[in-house]
């Protein structure tokens, strides 16, 4: 019985977005449930009207204000049956609160390997698994002890970043001098096969639905300002490989169901053989577009798959056959200036051919705000489906080529709303 003495059990959800990556009210009768949410801001606006209540904070990963904020809303609903989180900076701070609380949750433990890359390359590596190598980098002179082993040029990263956030290509010897002193860094061997990524539902065992998905430029790129494409890949041979290679690296990582976002190096052997080099995975559904892409490409959602798991469910059964063969695609423009940006000039490139079939682009005047949800609030989102890759391919590229976004940043403004 909650402090309101209405009979309803208590789910916590932290969020962060703005726009419809999650539709929570679809997963979780919010009637029979009191659903709160602990959200932004920016993110409030994406909370569904029928939350039983919705607490703000700053960030939603800073655990000792979402814990006080959580008992705020405990005194009102009573103690949470669960505290759920989607995106992936939250995982962790969901699995801590929900401990506290004794309610269920993903433990950290079972987090870890995907959340510290240090962890995640060794268990990956220990399995047998290529990984580039990989060493930790709490000053200059252990990266450039790791290059003297493995050569120039080195990525160097936080071990727990999400977004590309602080990840540095760090060409020789006078540029690791700048690095400073940082304890929870990591270095990697450069590898130069082209980054894929593979997203999906893994049932502790095997693979569930999936697909595999070819990165036009890198997410890094996109940090200096290049747009960012995906699109999937319906190669039969590459499908393959990556599928037994995706199962390896899932079974290393967990013997749990999850929803993952893997990436990949994927090359070719000198048999001409597909060549799997393990990058990083996350448990959490794929940023960017991908979520919106499963639901509209495949009828199958990803988000709805991980809001059951992370409430002790099954994941809700593949999509129909029919949805399996249509491939998928998305294209991200950057945004044009620092965050917050005011939107001074946007393209639309639907009714292009070849464009995009949806597209989320900012109206002038608008402002990016500078929000945690780095993917979401950008110059410009599209999204992408054909009957092959080569199709959707050539529509990603041309849409990167016309489309135009222009801004300028704002320097007086903290939320980013529209003024």
């Amino acid at each position: 019985m909650s402090a309101t003495g209405v009979s309803r059990p208590h789910v916590v959800v932290l969020h962060r977005w703005r726009d419809a990556y999650a539709h929570y009210d679809r997963y979780l009768d919010h009637d029979a449930f009191a659903v709160s949410y602990v959200t932004t801001e920016v993110g409030a606006a994406g909370v569904p009207a029928q939350a039983a209540a919705v607490a703000v904070v700053d960030a939603t990963d800073d655990v000792e204000r979402v814990g006080a904020r959580i008992d705020e809303l405990a005194a009102r609903f009573g103690e949470p049956a669960a505290v759920v989180a989607l995106k992936e900076d939250d995982l962790v701070p969901a699995a801590v609160l929900a401990a506290r609380r004794g309610c269920f949750g993903r433990t950290v433990r079972e987090l870890t390997p995907f959340r510290d890359k240090l962890v995640m390359a060794r268990t990956v590596s220990a399995a047998g698994i290529p990984v580039p190598a990989t060493a930790p980098a709490p000053d200059p002179a252990a990266v450039r002890e790791h290059a003297a082993r493995h050569g120039w040029p080195v990525v160097v990263k936080p071990r727990t970043g999400s977004s590309s956030a602080g990840v540095r290509l760090i060409a020789g010897p006078d540029e690791a001098a700048d690095l400073g002193r940082d304890a929870m860094r990591l270095v990697q061997a450069y590898e130069p096969d082209p980054i894929h990524h593979v997203d999906g539902v893994f049932d502790g065992a095997t693979l569930g639905p999936w697909r595999l998905s070819a990165y036009l430029d890198t997410c890094l790129a996109f940090r200096d300002g290049r747009a960012l494409g995906s699109v999937e890949q319906d190669d039969p041979t590459l499908i393959a490989a990556v599928g037994v290679f995706t199962t390896s690296v899932l079974r290393a990582l967990t013997d749990r169901p999850t929803v993952f976002h893997l990436e990949l190096f994927l090359g070719r052997a000198e048999d001409g053989s597909p060549r799997c080099t393990f990058l990083e995975c996350g448990a959490r559904v794929g940023g960017a577009e991908i979520p919106f892409v499963w639901r509209d490409v495949h009828g199958y959602d990803l988000m709805e798959a991980a809001f059951r798991i992370a409430l002790g469910r099954e994941p809700q059964d593949p999509p129909p056959a029919a949805h399996r063969t249509e491939v998928g695609g998305w294209l991200l423009v950057p945004a044009p200036a620092g965050r917050p940006c005011r939107i001074e000039e946007a393209t639309s490139m639907i009714d292009r051919n070849p464009g995009p079939y949806a597209e989320v682009v900012p109206r002038v005047g608008d402002v990016l705000p500078a929000a945690d949800a780095y993917y979401e609030h950008v110059g410009a989102r599209y999204r992408f489906r054909g009957t092959d890759s080569t199709a959707v391919r050539a529509a990603v590229l041309a849409t990167a080529r016309d489309a135009r976004v222009t801004g300028r940043t704002v320097t007086d403004l903290v939320t980013g709303s529209p003024r």
